[in-house]
């Protein structure tokens, strides 16, 4: 069993003349797993790190600049729509009998879900006259991959009396005032923001995952007034964006991913990832094949699609935060002290390693939340873009401009 992360790995001695081209965001495209691929594969790992909406504009107008396009599926449909990737045959998927029911039944079976959100099932398979609906068929649109359950940090020196419930509330709680951020992302920051004015009892909505326009409006008027009255330190974009506001003490509580609260050092102590009564926000990527692929090319990226359920790249993802669609191969890529705190929901019985070899958690820490099951069962919505999302995009990025605005003024 390999249970030591490979983040010394060497670059292989001499790639075969091959070449992948991968595209994707800093979810899965990182140096680690590019390595670990390419030393497994045999074949060059070419990768290209864009943005979220930067990376899904690129894969549907530029098929031809990559082979593989990974992403959340909930960034899926554009893509598709513009004809931009083929169907996947899950039967050449070796372990596609292994995938989660999570990513393949939309919480069917032991996970529960409240039915807000684009599920990872609803986007999965090809239906006969090609759109994509969540009816089981040979063709797939995306292979699932990595996916959270999502949240948000807050310091436990402003919130967290013995007697309160952590509540997405707290993230437009006065107590914060001044201190409080955003991530700047309209299919992911705008169902923060709704869900903190949801639980607060400031809105109800019809369907938190699919607004009209009249909710869409009222919310940003929520945020607009929130803002005038100098609630945000400001928004971010990125992950370092993140661990920064936390390590410079500027926040009291702010829009979380997994992987940040490894980088912020020893104010880690006192900010944390909150496990909100409310449930969590989800989200589920994956691995999409290019239109143009065709013959030894698209072999070479089954390949590499197969290796990403293989469990080096899982491990790899845990030890992120992150979990993986086969929870079985990454196990036994794991130690067991590691399976333990990030899918058991143990209590670290050792300092445990990030992906590049950092102290990602210390002993005597448990993972907020618990398990990997407990956590999928409470899952409030996932990650979607809505129907008006051409429109709240745009609001968003008013708001989230004057924002940034004000806080270099």
């Amino acid at each position: 069993m390999n249970t030591a992360p490979r983040s010394d790995l060497a670059a292989p001695p001499r790639l075969l003349q091959r070449r992948l081209r991968v595209l994707g965001t800093s979810i899965t495209l990182l140096p680690e797993v590019t390595r670990a691929a390419q030393a497994d594969l045999g074949f060059e790992v070419a990768t290209e790190l864009l943005s979220f909406p930067d990376c899904q504009r690129r894969a549907a107008q530029d098929p031809g600049g990559y082979d593989v396009y990974e992403q959340c599926l909930h960034n899926l449909d554009i893509v598709w729509f513009w004809g931009a990737l083929q169907p996947i045959d899950s039967q050449r998927i070796a372990e596609w009998d292994n995938i989660s029911d999570l990513a393949r039944q939309g919480g069917i079976s032991k996970y529960a879900w409240r039915g807000h959100g684009d599920a990872p099932v609803k986007k999965l398979y090809v239906q006969p006259g090609g759109f994509l609906g969540p009816k089981p068929q040979r063709m797939i649109s995306m292979l699932p991959t990595v996916h959270n359950m999502d949240s948000f940090g807050y310091d436990i020196r402003v919130f967290g009396g013995a007697k309160e419930r952590v509540s997405w509330s707290w993230l437009l709680d006065r107590r914060a005032r001044g201190r409080i951020a955003l991530v700047d992302e309209p299919a992911i920051g705008i169902f923060d923001a709704a869900l903190s004015v949801e639980a607060a009892g400031e809105m109800e909505f019809d369907d938190i995952a699919n607004m009209s326009i009249a909710e869409i409006n009222r919310l940003m008027s929520i945020l607009e007034e929130r803002r005038a009255q100098g609630y945000f330190k400001t928004i971010w974009s990125d992950a370092a964006e993140a661990a920064a506001l936390v390590e410079g003490g500027e926040v009291a509580a702010q829009s979380m991913w997994a992987p940040v609260y490894a980088r912020t050092g020893a104010t880690h102590a006192h900010f944390v990832e909150a496990d909100p009564v409310e449930g969590y926000r989800a989200w589920h990527g994956g691995a999409s094949l290019s239109r143009h692929l065709r013959g030894a090319e698209l072999d070479m990226a089954y390949e590499y699609l197969n290796w990403w359920l293989s469990g080096h790249a899982g491990a790899v993802m845990a030890r992120q935060g992150y979990y993986i669609s086969n929870l079985a191969r990454a196990k036994a890529h794991l130690s067991a002290e590691e399976w333990g705190y990030w899918y058991d929901g143990a209590v670290a019985s050792r300092d445990l390693l990030g992906p590049s070899g950092q102290i990602a958690v210390k002993a005597g820490a448990r993972r907020a939340g618990g398990s990997y099951a407990e956590r999928a069962r409470r899952i409030a919505i996932w990650n979607t873009v809505m129907d008006e999302y051409n429109y709240v995009a745009r609001a968003w990025d008013r708001f989230a401009r004057s924002l940034r605005e004000e806080t270099a003024a």
